[in-house]
């Protein structure tokens, strides 16, 4: 039987002992696609240029709670266009209390074939708080 989570090559791509390219399925294969979501740039994608979240483009921006909203709101709407087996729940976004030029972004979604509760988070690099 097919998985309803889908298959594809794994992120990133590589090879195994016998040098067959890898594939990636079930939750793991949504988790990878929401990693290159996050990483993806707009435009960087040919013939896809609204793919991506775009948040390098807060990499000068200072770490504080307006930028905090715009990266939410970022992560957020890429992920509602660009990854229909999921519903997001929440992104939060906060200074990383060890690291005065990084935000953590925590992300809580629905798997919607099972309804599974699922979270994750990153880094986003920003400027140092004023």
């Amino acid at each position: 039987m097919t998985s309803p989570f889908g298959k594809s090559l794994a992120f990133p791509p590589r090879v195994d002992a016998s040098g067959r390219m890898l594939w990636s399925e079930g939750e793991r294969n949504i988790q990878e696609s929401i990693a290159i979501i996050l990483r993806t740039a707009p435009n960087e994608r040919v013939g896809l240029p609204r793919f991506g979240a775009g948040l390098t483009a807060f990499l000068f921006e200072p770490n504080n709670a307006a930028t905090h909203a715009r990266v939410a709101h970022a992560i957020d709407s890429a992920l509602k266009s660009l990854e229909p087996r999921i519903k997001v729940d929440t992104v939060d976004v906060v200074a990383d209390p060890e690291a005065s030029e990084t935000a953590i972004a925590t992300i809580t979604y629905r798997l919607v074939a099972t309804g599974s509760t699922q979270r994750i988070a990153l880094d986003v690099p920003l400027a140092a708080a004023g």
